[in-house]
């Protein structure tokens, strides 16, 4: 379990998230078609997972352009966009922004925010996912992680790029 803030307020999460060395827990997510994505659809890539609690703020919107601009021309990885937003929501954010080289994933039928330790437990933000960022290499495993202590800001974008290698 983690304690994180929200606008300065102390909130727990279900668990941590996967940890540097560990394997990254398996998942299928929902994509923007509303058909299943498994981590193994973007297998022998290096992959960002970039977890917020909603497309509609701006910063989980920030953090889709800025990772959608530093790692998305990569042909080495992808860039998933983790969050409870129903697959619509998701597309036309990502089509009015022009955002092509994200994958926004919905973690809505799964239990990924349980399974990877970000669903929040009470505030108003209950239920969603943490904010967090989860770097895997090529075969799954995790070479960068961390919550983002205050929900509210912006991940590290420089130390999550350094990890790709």
């Amino acid at each position: 379990m983690a304690t994180i803030t929200f606008k300065g307020n102390p909130i727990e999460t279900v668990g941590d998230v996967p940890g540097v060395g560990a394997q990254a827990p398996a998942f299928t997510l929902v994509g923007t078609d509303l058909q299943e994505k498994s981590l193994s659809d973007f297998a022998g890539k290096k992959k960002i997972l970039t977890i917020n609690p909603s497309i509609d703020t701006g910063v989980c919107q920030a953090a889709a352009r800025k990772f959608a601009e530093k790692a998305g021309s990569r042909d080495d990885t992808v860039v998933l966009f983790v969050s409870a937003d129903l697959p619509f929501a998701q597309k036309r954010f990502c089509a009015a922004e022009g955002i092509e080289t994200v994958h926004p994933l919905s973690t809505f039928r799964s239990s990924f925010a349980k399974d990877y330790g970000v669903e929040m437990q009470g505030g108003p933000l209950q239920g969603l996912t943490a904010r967090a960022v989860v770097v895997l290499d090529e075969n799954d495993q995790v070479v960068y992680s961390t919550f983002i202590d205050e929900v509210t800001e912006e991940p590290d974008y420089d130390a999550a790029l350094a990890a790709l290698g």
